[in-house]
């Protein structure tokens, strides 16, 4: 009887259930313009930051032709000879990203090499935060390191001068690494273990198994990694500003003085040209070339990534 009684009570309960109420929908839309709002404010910056440089650069090209800004060879807008050949600016941008990319890309691909096959989870756990701390130091340390520390030290077996290509770069791939690095690592991770298991199935070891198996599987996020870690190179201002030195020269050299784009706007944009004279535009003329190579590196890495993805079950 007693039980009968719980089994009465039980069936007396009222049902929850689980209908939405108008509240819901009223705070669901709430939430959605809130967000919507958020990523709008994303896109009118990018569209205002794109309008003002092309603004700005469509008026320099009223007063330079396109044929001084990419024939000729010379930049010297601040001299009483003015010539506005974009060239030596870009040649120093790629000049320290070369180097700075041919220690980035081997750095970083063995450390994650290592913590994704090599390491013990304990000590993955302690040396990928190390590695990617990295990334963590102001850019403007890296320049001063470089001026004070890796240019005296590389002069006494090479003829450096004291602003150098050379010592920028070295500095900018130590700081890149960790970029190359941290997304090289994701993309290795998350290849599956049962190609690893296969390839040990079939008498490969375990280096055999990483360079023919695991990095092709990962080499999307590999190359996006690379591409990415280019993009920050060109955009890198601080470091090259400090040890690269202001000397916008059209050469291979890299034991000599460069100039980057970065570099340049750096120096413009320190208050010394009025606002509305044509030293003030070339900095947006400069940042409009600057603006269109990280686009289209960044159009580039979408397309390898789109191109060489690799889809598993």
């Amino acid at each position: 009887m007693q039980s009968g009684n719980y089994q009465n009570d039980f069936n007396q309960e009222p049902r929850r259930t689980l209908e939405r109420q108008p509240s819901d929908d009223i705070q669901d839309k709430i939430v959605e313009v809130i967000l919507f709002c958020c990523a709008l404010v994303s896109i009118l910056t990018t569209i205002g930051i794109v309008f003002i440089i092309f603004q700005v650069t469509f008026e320099f090209f009223q007063e330079v032709s396109f044929a001084q800004f990419f024939l000729d060879t010379q930049w010297t807008p601040l001299f009483a000879e003015r010539h506005f050949g974009i060239w030596p600016l870009i040649n120093g941008t790629f000049m320290t990203t070369a180097i700075a990319m041919s220690v980035a890309i081997p750095l970083g691909l063995c450390s994650a090499i290592y913590l994704s096959e090599y390491a013990q989870p304990k000590v993955a756990a302690i040396l990928r935060p190390a590695v990617e701390l990295l990334a963590g130091v102001p850019t403007v340390v890296y320049g001063y390191f470089a001026l004070l520390f890796v240019t005296p030290l590389l002069r006494n077996i090479l003829p450096l001068e004291i602003f150098n290509a050379l010592s920028a770069g070295l500095m900018m791939g130590v700081m890149i690494t960790p970029t190359v690095g941290s997304i090289s690592l994701d993309a290795i991770q998350a290849v599956p273990r049962s190609l690893r298991e296969g390839a040990s199935a079939l008498g490969l070891t375990k280096l055999e198994a990483i360079f023919r198996v695991v990095l092709p599987a990962a080499l999307s996020g590999i190359i996006a990694s690379i591409i990415l870690g280019i993009s920050r190179a060109v955009g890198e201002t601080m470091t090259v500003l400090i040890a690269a030195g202001q000397q916008p020269r059209l050469t291979v050299n890299i034991m000599e003085s460069v100039q980057t784009m970065t570099a340049y706007m750096a120096q413009i944009s320190g208050g010394d040209s009025p606002r509305g004279s044509l030293n003030y535009k070339t900095l947006y003329a400069v940042g409009a070339v600057l603006f269109l190579i990280t686009l289209a590196l960044n159009i580039f890495s979408n397309w390898i990534a789109k191109r060489f993805k690799e889809k598993y079950e």
